[in-house]
């Protein structure tokens, strides 16, 4: 797996159990590699170099901002309320909107991104979802 796909695929599951257990991302990264869910242990091993410097700043942007990606999650799929989105579908559109709006990835790319992980960790539906609400984004004029 490529750095920057492996990355994602760890600032999404460092996010999922921030939103669903509560846990501070320092104490979910910081927690020893024994002490991880056996299912996290190999992704854990990775978190060092580019990739767990890419990851962090995925993180640290997608946390700072929370409050506004919320904002724009509303304005793209206002048929769905953020808190009743699955925690996973809500953790990936952050994550390629903290991409799309702060760290200038283009929006092709971001999206693609994006719905590969939603086919990886999402439900059947997930991807569909995803790369609708940001597309939305994308036609927005502000966008």
């Amino acid at each position: 797996m490529k750095a920057r796909r492996l990355a994602r695929s760890l600032a999404l599951q460092v996010l999922y159990e921030v939103d669903l257990a509560g846990h501070s991302a320092q104490q979910v990264v910081g927690r020893p590699l024994d002490e991880q869910p056996e299912e996290f242990q190999p992704a854990m091993q990775q978190w060092a170099g580019e990739v767990g410097e890419f990851a962090q700043r995925l993180l640290d942007l997608t946390l700072a901002h929370q409050a506004e990606l919320d904002g724009v999650i509303r304005r793209i799929a206002p048929e769905w309320p953020v808190q009743q989105l699955a925690v996973i579908d809500r953790s990936i559109l952050r994550l390629a909107l903290v991409e799309m709006m702060y760290l200038d990835t283009p929006h092709k790319v971001a999206i693609n991104e994006a719905v590969e992980l939603a086919k990886r960790f999402g439900s059947d539906s997930s991807p569909r979802f995803v790369n609708g609400a940001l597309g939305a984004f994308v036609n927005q004029p502000h966008s």
